[in-house]
C-alpha cells in the first residue's frame, strides 16, 4: 500500500491564473506585430488579431482601444531596437559611443529584423499617412530628445561643441536613419553588411570630426 505521505499533491481546482493586463498587452502586441508583417496594417483586422491572440473582442478592445492603438504600441516598444538610448556610453570614444546609440553594430539577423520594421513602417505610412503623427509622437520625438539630452551633457563635459544640440541630433537622425533604408545587403552598391557598418561609422566620424573643440 503506498505511503500517504508519498502521493503526489492534489492539484488545486479551478482556472488557472490569468495573466496580468501588462502581460497580456505585451503577448498581443508581439501577435499584432508579426500580423501587420504578414499581411499589413490595412488588412488586418482586430478579429484576426484576437483570434490568433485566443482572446475575446471585448479583451482585446479594453487593452487597445482601436488597430491604432496597436500600431503605436508597436513603435513604442521598438523604439530602443531603433536608437538605444537611455544608456551608459561614457567609457567610450564619441565614435563608438554613437555607433552604439545607433546600434551600427548588430548581427546581420537583428539588423534584418530591424529593416523589416523600418520597411513596414515606410510602407504604411505611404498608404496610411495618418500614421505618420504616431511614429512621431511614439518613436521620432522621444528618440530625438533622448538623443538631444545625451549630447548636451557631452557638452557639459567638454567633449564636444555644438552650437544648438537638437538640430545636431536631428542631423544624425537624418543621416542614419536615412542611410538604413536605401543601403540593404542585396542591392548593387551595398554587396556585404560589413559595407554597412563601415559606411555608417564613416559618416559618424565625420560628424563627430566637426563637434570636436577646437
Amino acid at each position: 500500500m503506498v505511503q500517504e505521505d508519498r502521493l503526489p499533491p492534489k492539484r488545486g481546482r479551478g482556472r488557472p491564473k490569468a495573466r496580468s493586463d501588462h502581460d497580456q498587452a505585451a503577448a498581443i502586441v508581439a501577435q499584432a506585430h508579426a500580423l501587420f508583417l504578414a499581411g499589413g496594417y490595412g488588412r488586418t483586422t482586430m478579429d484576426e488579431i484576437a483570434a490568433a491572440c485566443r482572446i475575446s473582442k471585448r479583451t482585446l478592445y479594453r487593452l487597445f482601444p482601436a488597430k491604432i492603438d496597436l500600431f503605436a504600441a508597436i513603435v513604442e516598444e521598438h523604439r530602443f531596437s531603433m536608437l538605444a538610448l537611455p544608456g551608459d556610453y561614457d567609457q567610450l570614444s564619441l565614435i563608438d559611443a554613437i555607433a552604439a546609440i545607433f546600434r551600427v553594430d548588430i548581427d546581420d539577423a537583428e539588423n534584418r529584423e530591424r529593416m523589416a520594421l523600418v520597411g513596414f513602417v515606410l510602407a504604411e505610412l505611404r498608404q496610411f499617412p495618418e500614421l505618420g503623427n504616431v511614429v512621431r509622437i511614439h518613436g521620432a520625438d522621444p528618440s530625438r530628445a533622448e538623443l538631444t539630452a545625451w549630447l548636451t551633457r557631452q557638452a557639459e563635459r567638454g567633449r564636444i561643441r555644438l552650437a544648438n544640440p537638437e538640430y545636431t541630433a536631428r542631423m544624425l537622425m537624418d543621416l542614419i536613419f536615412g542611410a538604413l533604408p536605401l543601403k540593404q545587403p542585396g542591392l548593387p552598391d551595398w554587396p556585404r553588411d560589413t559595407d554597412r557598418r563601415n559606411y555608417l561609422r564613416e559618416a559618424i566620424r565625420l560628424i563627430v570630426e566637426g563637434m570636436m573643440p577646437r
